[in-house]
């Protein structure tokens, strides 16, 4: 995922907006995960749904298995994805995330990774298709907005929470959209802002497995009671200005991918865990 440091990022006022409320600030307490179907998981075939700040996710429990039974390819890949959703459950999408966290999310990846073997996306483009929901970026442990990248830090100083972050994929035109949607904090009596920002790429792919995206502009759109103004675009800082940190584009590799999930490597090592939305 490109960079998203042209916000200030989240900070700990309360998200009045119900549109907010599944991705508060990661100062706020997190929801925790319902197990109790998956410690039904060997008695009887039912769905598990994560629950997080990052919204519900559900991914379909093996069925029973039994001693000296040979587990199959995809329950042993279901099984995979269920570990890495719980690992990363409760994490704000990275953002509440601590060392032992990112251990454990990282060992999960890896597991599911070498169970599912390499992405060839010459073969699967297809199901990189549609509009991906962000439930967990390692990045986002940095306490910025920018994750790995330079940008603004989070905390108490910036009235900003972030909301929902999705990527929207057209394999046809080789849109690659990060919309990201936030909460700006305003002085008492005036209520928080709501607004969305799309910044919008193209893409290519440059390897089996590899994508490259090049940044070309953001617009933002105001929601809730703003609702009925128009969208405008940022202006783009110009190249020369731009740190060479910050060229506007990036490389990620998929490192698997479903018809409901998909995990990415990012030039600077970033892991994140998407599901179709």
């Amino acid at each position: 995922m490109a960079s998203l440091n042209f916000f200030p990022h989240t900070s700990s006022p309360s998200c009045s907006s119900s549109s907010f409320r599944s991705g508060c600030s990661f100062l706020r307490p997190n929801s925790s995960i319902n197990l109790q179907s998956f410690r039904r998981t060997h008695t009887r075939s039912r769905s598990l749904v994560v629950k997080s700040t990052a919204g519900d996710t559900s991914v379909a429990d093996p069925p029973p298995s039994f001693s000296g039974d040979r587990v199959s390819s995809s329950d042993s890949i279901s099984h995979l994805k269920l570990t890495l959703l719980s690992a990363v459950s409760g994490l704000n999408r990275g953002l509440a995330a601590n060392e032992d966290d990112l251990r454990k999310a990282d060992a999960a990846a890896k597991e599911l990774e070498a169970a599912g073997g390499l992405v060839d996306l010459s073969a699967d483009l297809d199901k990189l298709q549609g509009r991906w929901r962000l439930i967990y970026s390692s990045a986002f442990s940095s306490r910025t907005l920018g994750g790995s990248r330079p940008g603004p830090p989070t905390g108490r100083l910036l009235p900003i929470t972030l909301g929902q972050v999705f990527q929207r994929i057209d394999i046809l035109s080789k849109d690659f959209d990060n919309i990201v949607e936030v909460q700006l904090g305003a002085p008492w009596p005036f209520p928080p802002l709501d607004a969305t920002a799309t910044l919008a790429h193209k893409f290519e792919l440059i390897g089996s497995s590899k994508i490259k995206i090049t940044f070309e502009k953001t617009t933002v759109k105001t929601a809730g009671n703003l609702s009925q103004l128009p969208p405008f675009e940022l202006p783009r800082i110009p190249d020369s200005f731009r740190p060479p940190s910050n060229t506007g584009s990036g490389e990620f590799e998929v490192t698997y991918l479903d018809t409901d999930t998909r995990v990415t490597r990012g030039d600077r090592g970033e892991l994140r865990v998407f599901v179709i939305s």
